[in-house]
């Protein structure tokens, strides 16, 4: 079973023709709302690959909050132990490019609140893999990493938005390589120049398996027992919003499920491509059929050496 610690924001989308300059207006012809958030993306995202799922966070006491509880529900997702809290629910703003390009800016609200001790030690022992992200407090991110590595979770971290780690805390980092550059920075290893070097530091000094997204050149794993890298579908993105989460989300049921890490990057890039293909976050997160259809269309992952 996979317990995902982390975000609901309800998406509020707006599509212009080119992302915004700093000063810059640009006017865009409609918006519409759609569930989302880090956390519920990820959460669905395994549910649809197939894995058993239980989420823990915060909603606000408000509509936003009743539709988020509500469709992550209908995803397969069991949301009993996410807490309705005096906040409003977290909203993201999405500004989409006819490119597929995007920019976001996320309101926490009641996110905020979400704490480790929303997680009793019975939930942590009941589950194989702990799941998080980076936009709930990271205090209670990394309280929670280490009362489940001591639980004997495998524990896996998207470091998004980036910032600080405690790598003995964890057992895989999920990064792209604009995060993967901002972690070094702020755990001090400002020398590494590229991702690449980044997840091979990591691995060499804290013994932690890191996977690097690369967009359409596929994804990287360095880990001890070998590395690996893996392509992409060939696709014409539309909305690459919710990439990364169908990505982590898909690995993370992979690896639950006793997938070899070869095998479940496959399937992610697979899962990461495919909800390019539609607008939206939650929405176009894809199901295992969907992943399974066209996986024999993404060669398997190769080993290589740093």
């Amino acid at each position: 079973m996979i317990l995902v610690f982390g975000s609901l924001n309800m998406d509020l989308i707006v599509p212009v023709p080119h992302l915004p300059a700093p000063g810059e207006t640009v006017l865009s012809p409609a918006h519409a709302t759609a569930p989302g958030g880090k956390g519920a993306n990820q959460a669905v995202a395994a549910a649809r690959a197939g894995a058993e799922v239980v989420m823990v966070g915060c909603v606000g006491r408000d509509a936003f909050g009743d539709d988020l509880l509500e469709l992550v529900s209908a995803a397969g997702v069991d949301t009993r132990p996410i807490d309705p809290v005096n906040a409003p629910t977290g909203v993201a703003v999405v500004c989409v490019a006819d490119d597929g390009e995007n920019h976001i800016v996320v309101a926490v609200g009641a996110n905020g609140s979400a704490s480790h001790e929303q997680v009793d030690d019975t939930m942590l022992a009941a589950c194989s893999t702990l799941l998080m992200q980076m936009e709930t407090p990271l205090r209670e991110v990394f309280t929670l990493a280490a009362r489940a590595k001591k639980a004997g979770c495998r524990v896996i971290v998207n470091a998004a938005p980036a910032g600080p780690i405690m790598p003995e805390t964890m057992d895989l980092l999920v990064v792209n390589e604009g995060e993967a550059l901002a972690v070094a920075r702020a755990i001090g290893m400002e020398t590494e120049q590229d991702a690449r070097a980044v997840a091979a530091s990591l691995c060499r000094l804290h013994g932690l398996s890191t996977v690097v997204t690369l967009g359409g050149r596929g994804a990287i794993a360095v880990t001890p027992e070998g590395n690996w890298q893996i392509g992409c579908l060939a696709i014409e993105p539309v909305d690459t919003v919710g990439a990364g989460d169908a990505f982590t989300g898909t690995l993370a049921a992979a690896l639950d499920n006793g997938m070899a890490m070869a095998d479940a990057l496959r399937a992610a890039s697979v899962a990461g491509a495919l909800a390019c293909l539609q607008h939206g976050a939650m929405p176009s997160l894809p199901d295992a059929e969907a992943i399974d259809a066209r996986l024999e269309e993404l060669a398997p992952a190769e080993a290589f050496t740093l």
